[in-house]
């Protein structure tokens, strides 16, 4: 059985530093605002500080950490894709482009029979 009180510690710690996170993320972006008469450099800087700053932070967190772990485990299914050929890809392209050709030839003919039954036949406008 484990503790709750340090489980409530450990959970409160992390809301911390995820809160201390996110207050570096935002003083970041509101150091690029409030520097807008700055070249464009030191604007860039302040929010990439941000930024870092809050990655950091957000990496002594377990939710920081678990968030790291997804991101290496996606780059390593990322790896695992079979991507297709540049013949594969060409084909398929054209296929796609074939059949939305195919596809709005038959809506328009489809329309331009409904219209001419209901306009020409029925009503009989013209």
């Amino acid at each position: 059985m484990s503790n709750p009180n340090v489980e409530t510690i450990t959970s409160t710690a992390d809301r911390i530093k995820l809160g201390l996170a996110i207050a570096a993320f935002v003083a970041g972006l509101v150091g690029f605002y409030a520097l807008a008469s700055s070249p464009t450099i030191a604007r860039v800087g302040v929010i990439v500080a941000g930024v870092v700053v809050a990655l950091v932070i957000a990496w002594f967190s377990e939710p920081g950490r678990r968030l790291v772990a997804f991101g290496q485990d996606s780059v390593q299914e990322t790896r695992k894709v079979v991507w297709p050929s540049r013949k594969e890809t060409i084909q398929t392209t054209v296929a796609v482009f074939a059949f939305v050709v195919v596809m709005a030839l038959f809506l328009w003919l489809t329309d331009k029979t409904i219209e001419w039954v209901l306009y020409d036949l029925i009503l009989g406008w013209k």
